[in-house]
């Protein structure tokens, strides 16, 4: 025995007037870890409850292994239980299993022959070493420490856990079951660094299939065998074999085909609406008639003309025709320009801010820091070392009880912190950008039916992309960013990554982002906890 194929069909699910899924196929077989990628709000925790039928489809079919487990943001256990009761519960598919055995294996001395008996003993035997039975009690001690709970009394209460401290449960009562399907929805929220390393290793010795959803793309990378892009754009999914590196060298690769198709095409439209004006209607019937011939020439005349008619109007068709299917024009990549004034001659070089002997009671103490043109700097340390009050310092938003921060004149400071606030919750994303160039639309940070909501209906990604884009439009010359990858698909942040690279302006960058981190290729500053 082994375990089942995880097999989706045509799933379509809608919600009132929003159709979130149309049309979703994927199988997923022992073996395989399928990560689903997507922009925000494409459905991928919706499919996921699709696939362990927590939720039904509208259309379509699905069919899963029977032991099928779902990580759920809501634990399904009372407040008043205790933490034993949910590892108890995690445990007692798999003692029942090792029971039944037991008393297979008793009832067998008496009838050895009997072959209801074999096939149901063979059946369970096969179920029972699949999952690991008798390994059960150690993996669950040794899950419990991966994640950092081994430490927890086994009686206390859920009420009294924290959000994380529940969450962290939730999964290792899911990893010691140990289900034939493990569906997972951002598993590594809550974790620090080490619980991410034990779930990435655990998940890639597991005999059976995972799908999981994830915005950590170190995760993808260390756990995934395939991706699964959910873009509505397309129809479907988009499946792309290997890990999330691979995914991305695709999505380059897709992106260069596409950019190069989207050139010919306007080439070729270019070359048909000048055919179409000009060319199609030349001839070289312009030369006068012969005395003798004035005859045949009236008769060529014709004939050219209805070449000339045949050659427009071909030209015209397929002119109609590429127009009507030509891809669309990628957007332009994100870019950060700086445009900075001073009546100095060395405007773009230099010292931009400076910091000495700040402290601000209880969240930040620093001796020096300072920020030159052009510099790139990543700022990590644990919750609550003051990542975010330093950006807050460096952009003028704070002011520290102790110390001193000089700017340089006429620097332009621009801050994406972590919260979007706007003064005014009516006003929309295109009035509030106003006039700044590049066009908003062109930026391809908002979907267009967003760009007239009021900015408090908009989600929150959404608000964050449209902050970002006002620091775009602002020409910033010290650019700070307070975990600029939060709340953004993994194509945004991606590219947003990218620009940083290339901007010619100061970064700094706080940030828990473990992709970021490791390709960061500029200064780094860890602050203290």
């Amino acid at each position: 025995m082994s375990f089942s194929l995880l097999c989706a069909r045509d799933l379509v699910k809608v919600y009132g007037d929003r159709r979130v899924l149309d049309g979703v196929s994927l199988t997923a077989s022992p073996g395989q870890r399928l990560g689903l990628v997507g922009e925000n709000g494409v459905g991928k925790s919706t499919l996921l409850r699709l696939l362990a039928g927590v939720e039904l489809p509208d259309q379509g079919e699905v069919m899963r292994p029977a032991d099928a487990g779902l990580l759920d943001q809501e634990m399904p256990f009372a407040a008043s239980s205790t933490v034993d009761a949910v590892i108890d519960a995690a445990l007692a598919e798999v003692r029942s299993a090792v029971a039944r055995l037991d008393e297979l294996a008793q009832a067998l001395i008496a009838s050895p022959q009997d072959p209801g008996l074999l096939a149901t003993y063979g059946d369970t035997l096969d179920w029972v070493q699949v999952h690991e039975a008798w390994e059960t009690d150690r993996r669950a001690q040794l899950v419990l420490g991966g994640l950092g709970l081994a430490g927890m009394v086994d009686d206390r209460r859920l009420r009294t856990l924290s959000g994380g401290q529940r969450s962290r449960l939730a999964l290792a009562a899911l990893l010691i079951r140990q289900p034939g399907a493990l569906l997972l929805d951002e598993p590594t929220n809550h974790l620090d660094d080490e619980a991410i390393d034990f779930l990435e290793q655990h998940l890639r010795q597991l005999p059976g299939l995972v799908v999981l959803a994830s915005h950590d793309r170190v995760f993808l990378d260390e756990v995934c065998t395939d991706i699964v892009d959910l873009d509505p754009a397309l129809a479907g999914v988009t499946r792309y074999g290997g890990n999330y590196s691979d995914y991305l060298d695709a999505k380059r690769s897709e992106r260069q085909r596409w950019e190069q198709r989207y050139a010919r095409e306007q080439d070729t439209l270019g070359q048909l609406r000048y055919a179409v004006k000009v060319t199609a209607r030349e001839s070289n019937h312009h030369r006068p008639p012969r005395d003798n011939n004035k005859l045949g020439y009236h008769r060529l005349g014709g004939r050219v003309q209805r070449q000339v008619s045949r050659r427009v109007r071909d030209a015209q068709q397929r002119l109609d025709q590429l127009t009507r299917d030509q891809v669309r024009k990628p957007p332009r990549p994100l870019t950060f320009s700086g445009r900075f004034e001073s009546t100095t001659n060395t405007s773009h070089e230099g010292l931009m801010i400076s910091v000495r002997d700040i402290r601000v009671s209880g969240r930040l103490a620093l001796p020096r820091l300072d920020v030159h043109a052009g510099d790139r700097l990543l700022v990590t340390g644990a919750n609550g070392s003051g990542k975010s009050t330093l950006l807050a310092v460096l952009a003028g938003r704070l002011v520290p009880e102790q110390g001193s921060v000089a700017r340089r004149r006429g620097v332009r400071v621009g801050l994406l912190e972590q919260e979007a606030f706007f003064a005014d919750p009516q006003a929309t994303p295109t009035a509030i950008y106003g006039a700044r160039q590049p066009a908003l639309s062109e930026l391809g940070l908002l979907p267009g039916r967003a760009l007239t909501l009021a900015v408090e209906r908009l989600s929150v990604g959404q608000r964050r992309r449209l902050a970002l884009a006002m620091l775009i439009g602002q020409h910033c010359d010290v650019l700070l960013l307070d975990e600029p990858t939060n709340h953004l698909s993994l194509t945004l942040a991606e590219e947003l990554e990218e620009a940083l690279q290339t901007a010619p302006i100061a970064v700094v960058v706080a940030t828990h982002d473990r992709w970021l981190r490791r390709r960061w290729d500029g200064a780094q500053l860890r602050l203290p906890a």
